[in-house]
This record gives C-alpha cells, structure tokens and sequence, in this order.
C-alpha cells in the first residue's frame, strides 16, 4: 500500500483536495438570503393542475384552505364547500320542500351513504341530491351513535323517493351509479333514468387515466379539494362506518358528493360533446351496461364449497410434495416463497445462469426467468413454477372462495368493473373470475365447483376467435376474409400457407405452430418470441413470419397503416369510435415507442371485442327481462356469458342466445358463438 500511495502521491493530494468542501469562496448573498420562502400557492396550483401532480394538489389546496388563503386558479377558493349551500334535512317539512324540487327538476344528482363498499352487503344510511351547482342536501336516516339527534323514518322517506328513483324520464346522474343501483335494490328500489355517471364518463374521455373515483377527478378537472373519507371516519383498525359518523360532519360530506357529482358532469359531458363518438359509446354500451352488470352481480354464482374444500386438501397434499421435491433438488431445506432463499440455492449453490437481474442487481428469481431456466432443464426451477401456481390457485380460490359466500343468498357476487383496463374489458375483483386458469386440470376442477341449482343448467356461450374475426375484418385480408367466410379452421388454413403444403397435409404440430403465429402476431410477437414459443431458432421464426405476411399482406397493410395513424393522432379507435390514446407513441426511447406500436396493433381488436361483448350482454338481459324466462346471467369472463337456466328451457334460451350475441356487430365475417351445456361451468364449457 505504501510503494501505491507513493507512486501515486500527486493524484492522492488531488483526491484529497477536491474531497475538502471549500469554505472560504465569495458570495454575493448572505445566509438569510438562502433560506426558503413561502410557497407561492397559486402558481404551483395552476403547475400542479397542468401536470396533474394530484397528491400534491390536492395537499397544497388543504394547506391554502387551513390557511385561510383565496385561491384565484382554483377558482374563487380552495374548497367547493366554501362557495356552496349544503343542507342537512332532519325535518319533514325540509324534506317535503326538497323532494318538490327534485319532482319538478328535468335531472339532479343522486347519492348514497352506507356501511360497507360491498354493495352486496351494505346497509343505507342517507342519501344526498343536488339540482343545481352549489346547493346540495343530505338525508341522514340511520346514524346510531350516543347522542344522535331524531332522524327523517328511513321507509317513509324512501317510499316518497321510489316513484322518482324509478322514474325512467326522470334523468339521474351518479358517480359510480351500479353501487347505489345495487344497494337500493336491498330495499326494494329499481334505480331507473340513470342518464350518466362521472366515473364512466371520465372513462370514455380517457381510458388511460389511472384513477376514475370523484376526489380525483374533481382535483384534474375542477381544481378542487374535496373531503375524503377518511377525513371525517378516520384511517386504518379505527376507521368508523359512516352510521357511526356525526351528523355534523357526514351532512357536509355526503352533500359535497353530489354537488361534485353534478359538477364533474357538467364539465366532462361538455369535452364528451365536442368528440360524438365517444359520446356514442358511453351513450349506447356504457350507460345502458350499467343495470345489466348490477342484475348479474345481485344474480351470483352458486359453488360447491365441500367441492372446494376437497380440492384445497389435494392442493396442499400436492404442495408439501413439491416442496420435498425442491428439498431434495437442492440438496437443503429452504423457505421456497423467500426470493433471497431462492436465489442463493439457484445461483450460488446450484450454478444455474443468471439470466436477468432485480432493480437492486441481485439474480432475478421472477416467473418469466424461472420459466426460461425451466426451458434449459433445470429441474429445480420447473418446481418452484408448479409450486407458485399451485399455491396461488389454493390460496385465491379453493381457500378463499368459501368465505366469500354470502350468508344471505348462499351465492358469490363478484364485482365488475367498467372503468379499470385500458381497452375497455370488463374486470372483475372478491373474488377475480378472470384468472382462473382454464389449461391445468387443478383450474378445470375449480370451474368444476361453480354449478346449477337443483333443477337448473349452466349455459355457457363464447365467441369462438373473435379478435382474430375482426383482424380479419379490420385488415381486409382476403385470405383470411375467405378462411372465416368459408368456415375453415383458420389455423389449419394458416398452416397450409405458411407452411406451403395442402390442407390435408397439415399436421397437428404444424396447426400448433399456425396458431401461435395468429394469436402472436395479434400482441406484436417478436421472431424471438415466436422462437421461443414453437421451440425453433429465430431464423426459422423469422421466416414464418415474413411467409405469413407474404400469403396475408392485408395484415401487414393494416399493422403499418395502424402504427402510422397512432404516431400521427395520438390514439387508436374501435370499431364503435373508442379510444386509446397513446402518450408514448412517438416517445425518442425506442423500447416504449415499441411498445406503444404494440399497443396500437392489438387495442383496436381487443378494444372492439370487448365492445361486442358488452353490446352482446345488453341484448342478451334485454331478451331475458322481456321474455320473463327462468334464466339468468351469472358470469361474464372475456369473451363467455355463463347463464343459470331451468332445465326444460334450455333449448329455448340456446335459440334465442346464439343469434343475439352473433348480431352484436356487423363485420365482413360472421361472428361464431359456441354454447355448452352442463351441471357445472367446466362441464358448460
């Protein structure tokens, strides 16, 4: 060490030199000068609102509120509370000379107070109404906390509201509407003349954006602070439900939800006017999905929860297999859900290639790594993946679904949700029936659980290709127009050209291939994809591809004619006019430019079969509540409607279902609907 300090003596005092903070430069200010100021509040707001930076607006609008400040940008001042007149009605003569106003207004905005976020299970504690922007009122019906002032009769006021509620002429406008749509049925109330809902408006104006709840869309297009829940019920174990919430405090709250519910509407519904086609979609598939989700949520699923709990037995008998299995693979007992663990026995002990690494550059141990590790046979890796999907299967569905039953129907009730993907699907949470692996034999058997009443079926009906249809349809490629048009297996016919060989020489693995090719080509697949995917090199991937798009050049027309109309507009449509814009589409990083050229190929196919579909389920409940058959729909999963139907009517309803879905769009190729039969969803299918 001595001999390097030596022979690098002059780069040691120069390390020392520019290391040592100079304290002895001239300054032209003084300390005091450097301390920081106060905030200038209105210009960080308006910074604020033009970046959509909404925790800190929403922070900076509560500080200028506390402090007392006006907010010109905000406008007026940070608090719409402050500028309103909200009335809390606990008499009956303020509560007859609010329902005259809202018996003589053309439209107002509705609201409801409950105990729980679960419709389902919610109980109604008031009710709030606006007419115009800034007068609001709240009904408070059934708080219950020591010291409660007398509050209106829940039956009488809602027997005075059912006419107007159920009024179809009476226009309602709401924010996230199949809630109150929902709880209000408990209590034997049809919500109808629901015109619009923010949420689904602010939805159709821009599927991108993250968060479609009223705070957060009334900080992005009013400019305003609102009170937040949590706010007046506190956070966390603590938390109160809101009957248990001062009157003082709700009537402010649940008044302000309306008022900003008529406020959004009147400025969302503005920049929906000025784009007919959005207005179109939210007018003709959003709105009047509404009362068709809210039926199948309140219909629910009937499960087999022995059925469930058997299989969640086997499940763990198979798990604590595995993991004997992983044990002995590496040589030592490890904890098989710590990635740390995972990782020292994988890279450390066993050698295997370190393919990718983590954020914080240790090995990765993710799915998509283990599954490549898995491909190279390391047995160990492969384990870990069948452990993982294992465990999640028992710990999501065949553990958790029994608890989800509901006491008093004895049924699941999903929750489906309209303004989540950017594509316009349909979503479902408590629990998620989307994600119930249909390829493994343990998925099947949990479909397995889902069954009929005595006395009743599942029928299950599905679009058979549908997004590859409207690539056909979109693309107009005569190929694959003439393939659809004709009735061929469309990946067999795939096969004949790719592969250069008669249809009846198409193998099943050259089928295989095909198909992985169609579906690929849809989500933008690379050769390296594709290679790895068919298991070939990526030069024979590649020239498939360049085969295919030889015998399909209306699909390569379309992908270019697609990438460039998104770099010159920003989005891409549907079919139905939907949009998705894409912020990154001429972005100067190649890699999200890519993705966003991905992006621009498959959401007009994904985007319009997800529109067909909600077209499909608003014909399909429009039939079954005109027919007044013993059927109904229960589930509704990609591209499937799953209905519980009486025995003796099945052919009925099978007739009826079939043409309705195939009618839900008009392409250049007919729409093909498979239907099943069966006692349970996997027997349906």
């Amino acid at each position: 060490l001595g001999a390097k300090l030596e022979e690098h003596r002059e780069a040691a005092f120069m390390s020392y030199e520019l290391a040592t903070i100079k304290i002895d430069v001239p300054l032209d200010v003084q300390v005091a000068d450097l301390m920081p100021g106060e905030p200038h509040r209105e210009a960080l707001i308006a910074l604020y609102r033009e970046l959509e930076f909404k925790q800190w607006l929403d922070e900076l609008l509560r500080e200028a509120k506390a402090a007392g400040e006006n907010c010109e940008v905000a406008p007026e001042d940070c608090s719409i509370q402050a500028e309103a007149q909200y009335d809390t009605l606990l008499e009956q003569a303020e509560f007859d000379a609010w329902l005259a106003r809202l018996q003589a207004a053309d439209c107002f905005a509705f609201d409801t107070e409950t105990t729980s976020i679960d419709a389902q299970q919610a109980q109604l504690v008031g009710v709030s109404f606006a007419i115009e922007t800034g007068k609001a009122a709240y009904v408070p019906l059934c708080h219950s906390y020591m010291g409660v002032p007398q509050q209106l009769d829940r039956d009488a006021v809602l027997a005075a509201l059912k006419p107007l509620l159920e009024d179809p002429n009476k226009q309602k406008i709401c924010q996230h509407g199949k809630y109150d749509m929902n709880v209000l049925m408990h209590y034997g109330i049809e919500l109808r003349g629901q015109a619009y809902d923010t949420m689904l408006e602010s939805y159709v104006l821009d599927a991108t954006a993250t968060r479609h709840d009223m705070d957060s869309l009334a900080l992005k297009y009013l400019g305003r602070g609102t009170i937040r829940f949590e706010d007046i019920a506190g956070k966390g174990a603590k938390q109160l439900t809101f009957d248990q919430i001062a009157i003082e405090q709700a009537g402010p709250y649940a008044a302000e939800d309306a008022d900003v519910t008529l406020r959004l509407h009147q400025t969302l519904l503005g920049k929906l006017e000025a784009t007919p086609s959005l207005l179109k979609v939210l007018r003709e598939i959003e709105m009047p999905l509404v009362p068709v989700l809210a039926r199948i949520e309140r219909n629910g699923a009937l499960v087999d929860a022995q059925l469930l709990g058997q299989q969640s037995v086997e499940l763990g008998e198979k798990l604590v297999a595995l993991e004997r299995e992983a044990y002995e693979l590496a040589g030592e007992e490890f904890n098989l859900g710590s990635p740390k663990q995972l990782c020292a026995i994988l890279y450390e002990k066993l050698g295997c290639p370190v393919l990718s690494k983590t954020a914080g550059g240790q090995p990765s141990t993710a799915e998509s790594v283990l599954a490549e590790l898995a491909d190279r046979d390391y047995p160990l890796p492969k384990v870990i993946m069948q452990h993982r999907s294992l465990s999640k299967l028992k710990g999501t569905y065949t553990d958790k679904l029994p608890q989800q039953i509901n006491p008093r129907t004895g049924r699941i009730h999903t929750s489906y949700h309209q303004a989540v993907t950017a594509t316009g699907r349909l979503s479902s949470s408590d629990p998620n029936l989307q994600n119930i692996p249909i390829r493994t034999a343990e998925g099947r058997r949990i479909r397995q659980a889902f069954v009929a009443a005595p006395g009743y079926k599942l029928l299950a009906a599905d679009y058979s290709q549908i997004e590859l249809r409207i690539m056909a349809h979109l693309a107009q490629d005569a190929g694959l127009l003439h393939a659809f048009q004709n009735g061929l297996d469309v990946h067999r016919a795939t096969a004949a050209e790719v592969f250069g060989v008669e249809l009846a020489q198409v193998t099943s693995d050259m089928r295989r291939s095909a198909k992985a090719i169609n579906f690929g080509l849809i989500y933008g697949m690379s050769a390296f994809g594709l290679a790895k995917q068919i298991d070939v090199g990526r030069k024979e991937a590649q020239e498939y591809i360049d085969r295919y798009f030889a015998r399909y050049p209306g699909v390569l027309a379309y992908m270019e004619r697609t990438r460039a109309q998104a770099a010159e507009q920003g989005y891409v449509e549907t079919l139905f006019g939907r949009r998705l814009y894409l912020p990154e589409i001429n972005s100067k990083n190649g890699a999200m430019r890519k993705g966003a050229e991905r992006t621009a190929i498959n959401a007009p196919m994904q985007g319009t079969a997800a529109d067909i579909i909600k077209r499909a389920m608003i014909a399909v409940d429009g039939w079954l509540q005109e027919s007044g058959l013993d059927a109904r729909v229960i589930l509704q999963v990609h591209d499937e409607l799953v209905l519980e139907v009486r025995e003796d009517l099945l052919d009925q309803v099978r007739d009826a279902i079939s043409p309705l879905m195939s009618q839900a769009a008009e392409l250049d190729v007919p729409l093909l609907v498979e239907t099943g039969v069966g006692a349970n969803w996997d027997e349906a299918h």
